[in-house]
């Protein structure tokens, strides 16, 4: 069932009655969460937790919320950083990609094609200067994260960075997070 021609909008994601928790919609198709793996979930934490530490007091973290990227767009990114005057209050639902400043997803296998391909084409396309990419490599299973940033004249992200063990970066503001197996496993 869609409501228009071209799929469901973003008004319909917030007004359909009993859709799942974290449902997001993706070029008018409604898109539904599977089961998380444990790296997916213990990431997510591993990152939160190490970018907070960071955040200047002008920009906020937040997990799983809604990012309207246009009428039939709005994914919800693992971890999105957004700046802190835009929250109205504890019921805000989404946000707008003006007050996007880095998305990151976190890849599982259910969402590879979505997380690789599709959001960061998303992402860029509607301006969010950075994205992230992490994910499982090697025979070890090790996180990598992957930095892009954002070029402004063809809308489209240059990976800036592949971080192993320890993502270090400066942007959009300084981050130094222990990302080893030994780090996740303590959580």
């Amino acid at each position: 069932m869609t409501t228009e021609q071209g799929g469901y909008t973003v008004d319909d994601l917030f007004t359909l009655p009993e859709l799942p928790p974290h449902t997001e919609l993706l070029d008018g198709s409604l898109v539904f969460a599977s089961p998380q793996q444990i790296f997916h979930s213990t990431m997510v934490d591993l990152l939160v937790t190490g970018i907070r530490r960071a955040t200047p007091p002008k920009l906020k973290v937040r997990r799983d919320m809604t990012v309207v990227l246009d009428r039939h767009n709005g994914p919800e990114p693992d971890i999105s950083i957004i700046r802190a005057e835009i929250e109205l209050g504890p019921d805000e639902t989404l946000y707008r990609t003006a007050d996007v400043l880095l998305a990151v997803e976190v890849v599982s296998p259910d969402s590879e094609a979505r997380d690789r391909d599709t959001k960061p084409q998303k992402y860029a396309a509607a301006g969010i200067p950075n994205f992230w990419l992490v994910e499982m490599a090697g025979t070890d299973r090790h996180a990598v994260v992957r930095v892009y940033e954002l070029d402004p004249v063809s809308k489209t992200y240059a990976l800036t960075g592949i971080h192993h063990d320890r993502l270090k970066t400066g942007v959009p503001f300084r981050i130094d997070i222990d990302i080893t197996r030994d780090a996740l496993n303590q959580l």
